[in-house]
């Protein structure tokens, strides 16, 4: 008999379910993608029904279901805090706590409820419940599916239960805990502090900030590391709690904060200043040297050369690449999924292996499978929702298909690509894609303001063929979950005239710099994602007809969708998206639409005022 394992993570951001059958990944997917609601921390049910459906069982045939954290404990975090800072916090406290009393602290039972109904059974016919610890559950995430049979493992982000970063040693199948730093003391959070400060959202505008840093200069380091931040040279830290408010309050900064940078924090949606460049640089160039820090030090204690990287901050692939290129280690591997998603991913990696002892063989190789563990659609399936709402489509075979999809990027024209499975973790990478041509020097302005509707500022990410990834980047190895940035090399970089070099800020933004200008930023850089035949054989077909078209191995990729909505899943999530942007095909697996052969599309009331201003 089968030993599956259903893994959850929920109730506080990106809810997510997973499935295991004997170790292996069956299916993993965050609930956003079906409710359609970002970042979405219900109870992940359509997500686990998709799970179930997928590996063909019924929630009562498992073994188990894991939670991925341990709301006891967080609770007693929350209580001690609240109390170490009385009187101070009581509008937080107040706030904090009709949920935690009506539900958090009660979730064995909240859960058990919610499973017996989605399964329609009672509650003693339900599995075991088991709750795994929150950085346990990141760092199995990490481990287990990495390629290394021996590995540190490092994961940070905003906060667990107490943990804020934590180390662990990586050995066959056990992963062994060595020491971490706990709350209030977060990178993650003094990451989101920033992020709050210049005016976007936390848990969502992160990669913003990181986006926006090579714009301005690093003028608030020494600032940052004099006030804020005790950095020691072991990498490890304490932050001066007199100028953060999310211990004790509603925001994440104080006066004190404000009046150390020179104002209030921006309103969300007014214009960025160079101030809010300089302090993204700032702030970025203090994430990179704490981690580099952590890394030394990591590799001179357990001696190890292989590193597995889980957590928030684990998204940061700037810091990564940076990481790869300086650090000690000479392999780092970083769960796709590194947030709280994966957690639910790593819940269940922990019952097998740490709780039940399960034996785990390193093969060299990830067993992620590329990330692509969500939903798929049939034909059929396609074409009977295409024929419902009246759209006008060709259906090709796949040579064919490649090719026409080929000549119309080369036209400089914008494709929505849906294929194969959906997938895990919030990068798209050729499943659920938007996709074009990275020589073109309109491609960044048309899919920023017209197909994404978001900054113009924000850069695209490019997909090449793995094996040329180092004739066009300094970059020697895969990245296959676009979590390493790398330079565009030398001999693909256009020269800055000398006016262009006085330029500052925003300003840089419109100067060509490199034969794929559609995916360098301003610093030369591009967050790659490497397309492997083994992975996904039909994203890896269309980039070698592209190249066999243009010469160009590199295509512009980023997630099928639209400012604050999810990466869509369905072919009615698609083809909607398209419909309202101004994208012009969409390719549904070998269903291809033009824009101008569709009918009128009757736009929903009000759709645009439900994107969120994130």
């Amino acid at each position: 008999m089968a030993s599956t394992v259903l893994g959850i993570s929920a109730y506080y951001h990106d809810s997510a379910a997973a499935l295991l059958r004997d170790g292996e990944i069956v299916a993993a997917a965050q609930e956003e993608r079906f409710t359609r609601r970002k970042h979405d921390a219900r109870f992940p049910e359509q997500a686990i029904a998709y799970c179930l459906k997928e590996g063909g069982v019924r929630l009562t045939d498992l073994e188990s279901i894991v939670f991925y954290d341990k709301p006891l404990v967080k609770f007693e975090r929350l209580l001690e805090t609240y109390l170490a800072e009385a009187p101070r916090g009581y509008r937080s406290f107040a706030a904090a706590m009709p949920v935690w009393l009506k539900e958090k602290l009660f979730l064995k039972p909240q859960l058990k409820k919610e499973l017996a109904r989605l399964g329609q059974c009672g509650a003693p016919a339900l599995p075991p419940l088991y709750f795994a610890e929150h950085h346990q559950a990141h760092a199995a995430s990490a481990f287990y599916p990495s390629p290394f049979s021996r590995a540190a493992v490092l994961c940070m982000d905003g906060v667990g239960e107490w943990a804020t970063t934590s180390v662990w040693l990586g050995e066959g199948h056990t992963l062994t805990p060595q020491w971490q730093i706990d709350f209030p003391h977060s990178l993650g959070l003094l990451y989101s502090a920033f992020t709050y400060y210049t005016g976007f959202k936390v848990n969502s505008g992160e990669y913003k900030l990181m986006g926006l840093a090579p714009y301005g200069e690093p003028a608030y380091v020494d600032l940052i590391l004099k006030q804020l931040l005790d950095l020691k040279e072991d990498g490890t830290f304490r932050l001066n709690m007199d100028y953060f408010h999310y211990t004790t309050g509603l925001t994440m900064t104080n006066a004190k904060f404000n009046a150390l940078f020179g104002g209030p924090p921006r309103a969300p949606e007014e214009k960025l200043t160079q101030r809010e460049m300089n302090l993204a640089r700032s702030i970025q160039a203090v994430t990179e040297e704490v981690v580099l820090r952590l890394a030394r030090t990591i590799h001179r204690e357990l001696g190890v050369d292989a590193l597995c990287l889980a957590g928030g901050v684990a998204l940061n692939c700037v810091a990564n690449g940076r990481l790869l290129r300086e650090g000690p280690m000479r392999e780092i591997w970083i769960q796709p999924a590194a947030g709280d998603a994966g957690g639910a991913l790593g819940a269940a990696l922990a019952f097998r292996h740490q709780y039940q002892g399960q034996p785990r063989t390193a093969t060299g190789t990830d067993r992620m499978a590329g990330a692509y563990l969500g939903p798929r659609f049939s034909a059929s399936e396609i074409k009977g929702y295409l024929d419902s709402v009246g759209a006008v489509y060709e259906f090709l075979d796949d040579e064919p298909l490649m090719g026409s999809v080929a000549e119309i990027l080369a036209r400089e024209q914008v494709v929505g690509w849906f294929q194969g499975r959906m997938e895990f973790g919030p990068r798209a990478l050729g499943a659920r894609s938007i996709i074009g041509d990275p020589r073109s020097e309109k491609m960044q302005s048309v899919m920023n303001l017209k197909i994404k509707y978001r900054e113009s500022f924000r850069p695209f990410a490019p997909s090449v063929l793995s094996e040329s990834v180092s004739t066009f980047f300094e970059l020697d190895r895969p990245s296959p979950y676009m979590l390493l940035t790398a330079s565009v090399r030398e001999e693909h970089r256009l020269p800055m005239t000398s006016e262009q070099q006085r330029l500052f800020g925003i300003d840089k933004l419109n100067v060509k710099r490199s034969s794929i200008p559609a995916v360098t930023h301003i610093d030369y850089s591009a967050r790659i994602q490497t397309v492997h035949k083994e992975t996904n054989p039909r994203y890896h077909r269309l980039l070698q007809a592209f190249q066999q078209r243009t010469g160009c191995p590199v295509l512009v990729n980023t997630s099928f969708n639209v400012r604050g909505e999810p990466i869509v899943c369905t072919p009615e999530d698609a083809y909607r998206c398209f419909m309202r942007t101004e994208m012009d095909y969409l390719v549904l697996e070998n269903f291809l639409l033009a824009k101008s052969k569709q009918p009128v599309w009757e736009k929903e009331d009000g759709w645009k005022e439900t994107f969120e201003l994130d």
